[in-house]
């Protein structure tokens, strides 16, 4: 990490604080049957009517109904959502410690390309810890169905900077695409591309 001069940090939700079961959530879906799960898993972001749902160009209501009508059969919204939310696996406790230690030196925003059904597990389960809620984590949350845009377009980037007034030359951004990474490069933000998994936290000398 570029620690120089770093007041700022960005850091994404998926693959980034929460681990992620791909596989895992491919198998709930097909059970469900729905068997295009593959391609609409995007590695950056998802495809089709799962991207504009992550877009906030639909809703929730309407994401579950495309759902029923690419499978031509009825399912709960409630097995939808389990399915959907299969993908999510939790936050390892030491990433949450880690978060709090991080905003008593730097201002911490997330970045993250979600919709509403992963975003309200998450705030229910994810991080529900000790007597913490997700707004304690963050100086600030910036999702992409909220913001109707997606990494890895400038505008994001842009509408973050534009809305904080934080310089891109203090602000480190921490995102598991390469894509997403790039586009902060280009914009002046310094990234790092973690692995799947990774404790990151070497980046940080306390």
């Amino acid at each position: 990490m570029r620690s120089k001069g770093i007041k700022n940090l960005l850091i994404d939700f998926g693959g980034v604080l929460i681990d992620l079961d791909r596989q895992r959530c491919i198998e709930s879906f097909r059970q469900l049957g729905f068997n295009e799960m593959e391609e609409m898993l995007g590695e950056s972001h998802q495809q089709g009517f799962f991207l504009q749902h992550e877009k906030g160009l639909i809703s929730s209501t309407e994401f579950r109904l495309n759902l029923c009508e690419r499978m031509g059969k009825m399912v709960t919204d409630k097995q939808i959502d389990a399915a959907w939310n299969s993908f999510l696996v939790g936050i390892p406790k030491y990433k949450l410690d880690l978060l709090l230690k991080l905003r008593e030196k730097y201002v911490v925003y997330l970045l993250s390309n979600t919709n509403d059904i992963h975003w309200q597990w998450a705030c229910k389960n994810a991080f529900t810890y000790h007597a913490f809620r997700v707004e304690d984590f963050f100086e600030k949350i910036y999702l992409s169905y909220e913001m109707k845009q997606v990494k890895p377009e400038a505008e994001i980037f842009q509408a973050v900077l534009n809305d904080t007034g934080i310089d891109p030359e203090e602000t480190f951004f921490i995102d598991d695409s390469a894509a997403n990474c790039a586009t902060a490069e280009q914009l002046g933000i310094a990234s790092y591309t973690p692995k799947a998994g990774e404790d990151w936290s070497h980046l940080f000398h306390f």
